[in-house]
């Protein structure tokens, strides 16, 4: 939804996201519900196994809290052998195990941690048995044949590990012991704890490639109209000014260049503005004196780090939608300020501006009609980085110019240019 108020003269746009929790919210909270229940199944089951050894409630409860959260990062980058390998050893010092190992969705064994390595077969016998029937299969000390001395594993447990519904995967637990109710509980606990993770890791990966997809739009979105009317502009010159031709050329060159970089979702706002200090010399080389920039950047911010092609959209909207139909052009003003845990950028010109409601009413249609795409692709990729606290604040009326106000978290785990 979108909201619209304002004064006599100038109306206030705010893009909002969209209503309700987020599923990446819904998800994090399972993830709590699912940690929480975990240390609560480990700890009855050690101490359980424990023969009502005393051990304090806390101490145990503190203990498998972290031993999960130390298997969390690994599990976050998704199932595979190097996850697999990394995470096991901490699942298996969770359930106090001879062995633990995980496996694919075809039953291949990613991952193995402990002894009792000859029953792998066994292990991917089950693991076909539970990717296929999507049920806890289960060998007991009965069905297990081992030639092997010495051999304590008097139990093999295997569960599935699922993400959005599927199967990706199994869990096995290799047990000294009878594998009873207490067992199944525990291991059945852990595996849904790693199919959490495994789940944040879809996420995380699905974020990446709708951010990248996001990118790749804007970049197709980049004025056709701007890439003739520069290159127009530089021949323009060539005769003329050769000298001048040479740097709009170079500036170009830097402005692709940059533009469709593959480097990363995220930059500096000192490249940002590097890049809007090309696209200006451009403008200005066709514009002349109808088309002036101030920019007011505290230095302390300089390196704070935003979604790439965040800015330039807001500034080649004010040029092509604010300024170019004023018959005196007028000026774009870019402020960056410190704003405590945030840096406040404004991008503000005093152009010809727009109704609010027409505003917003392009902006539901910019994937159609491609007016003040731009817009949109920031706001989207903002709320993405950020959250949804986080979007562009447009301020505008007929005559009155545009005010685009963006707020950007100075630090942001996992975000970093």
């Amino acid at each position: 939804m979108r909201e619209v108020s304002g004064g006599a003269t100038v109306g206030l746009a705010v893009i909002d996201g969209p209503t309700g929790i987020s599923p990446s919210l819904v998800l994090l909270l399972a993830v709590a519900v699912v940690v929480l229940v975990v240390a609560v199944f480990v700890f009855m089951w050690q101490r359980n196994r424990r023969n009502n050894m005393v051990s304090p409630l806390a101490k145990a409860t503190f203990s498998a809290l972290h031993t999960v959260a130390l298997a969390a990062p690994v599990l976050r980058e998704g199932l595979s052998p190097r996850s697999a390998s990394q995470a096991l050893p901490y699942l298996r010092q969770l359930l106090e195990t001879t062995a633990m190992a995980m496996t694919d969705s075809r039953g291949s064994v990613l991952g193995w941690d402990g002894s009792a390595d000859q029953h792998q077969q066994d292990v991917q016998t089950l693991a076909d048995r539970v990717v296929s029937t999507g049920r806890m299969e289960l060998m007991s000390h009965t069905s297990i044949k081992c030639n092997q001395p010495g051999c304590e594993v008097r139990g093999i447990v295997v569960v599935p590990l699922e993400s959005d519904g599927t199967i990706i995967g199994t869990l096995a637990a290799l047990t000294p012991t009878t594998a009873g109710p207490p067992v199944l509980r525990a291991t059945g606990e852990v595996a849904r704890y790693v199919s959490s993770q495994l789940e944040l890791a879809e996420l995380d990966d699905s974020r990446a490639r709708l951010n990248r997809a996001e990118v790749r739009a804007l970049r197709a979105q980049i004025s056709p109209h701007f890439v003739y009317n520069a290159l127009t502009t530089i021949a323009s010159f060539i005769r003329t000014d050769p000298a001048r031709a040479r740097e709009l050329l170079i500036e170009f060159a830097d402005f692709t260049r940059y533009s469709f970089r593959s480097a990363g979702e995220y930059t500096t706002l000192t490249d940002e503005l590097d890049n809007i200090e090309r696209y200006v010399q451009l403008e200005k080389a066709r514009f002349g004196n109808r088309l002036n920039i101030r920019l007011q950047i505290d230095d302390e911010i300089k390196n704070v780090v935003l979604p790439f092609l965040a800015l330039q959209p807001l500034v080649e909207n004010a040029v092509r939608h604010g300024l170019s139909g004023k018959p005196n052009g007028g000026t774009v003003t870019i402020r960056a300020e410190n704003a405590g845990s945030e840096c406040v950028i404004v991008v503000e010109d005093d152009g010809v501006g727009m109704d609010p409601a027409r505003l917003n009413e392009d902006l539901d249609d910019a994937h159609l009609s491609g007016a003040h795409v731009g817009l949109g692709n920031v706001d989207d990729r903002m709320r993405s980085a950020f959250g949804d606290n986080f979007g562009l604040v447009v301020d505008t009326n007929v005559g009155a110019g545009m005010k685009i106000t963006l707020r950007v978290p100075k630090f942001r785990a996992g975000i970093r240019a």
